[in-house]
């Protein structure tokens, strides 16, 4: 059986619907690519400018306590709101050389620290206020 001409033009029709059919398709991808990446883009400006802001605010606020905790500033409130504090002397105030947190975990927990320094037995135990309410 002989291929008639008709038949290779319809099958030459087909692949070419085929072909278009694909190329609209990877076309119809990249647009919608193209659009996906300039939502995101536009997303992270708005992110940005929002980080920016409060950034901003956060670098006015800490310029605002800083100058709120100024000895300056503290005087001049002490005596507008008439509150009659003063200075404390030296011998009154304490300097702690060690750490905080270590000193405050040593009293929390001193019996665990005392075992440790006895037997060198590593052991932790969590302890809360109320043991009772969780």
């Amino acid at each position: 059986m002989k291929k008639s001409a008709s038949a290779f033009v319809s099958e030459f029709m087909v692949y070419l619907l085929v072909l278009a059919g694909f190329n609209g398709a990877v076309w119809l991808g990249t647009v919608w690519m193209r659009h996906q990446i300039s939502e995101t883009a536009e997303i992270t400006k708005q992110t940005e400018r929002r980080l920016v802001a409060v950034e901003r605010r956060l670098a006015e606020t800490t310029a605002r306590l800083a100058s709120e905790q100024s000895p300056q500033t503290l005087e001049s409130k002490n005596r507008e709101m008439q509150l009659g504090l003063v200075r404390p002397a030296e011998l009154h105030i304490v300097r702690v050389e060690q750490a905080p947190e270590a000193r405050l975990a040593a009293l929390q927990n001193f019996e665990i620290f005392a075992k440790e320094a006895t037997t060198g037995d590593v052991s932790v135990r969590f302890s809360s206020v109320n043991p009772g309410t969780r």
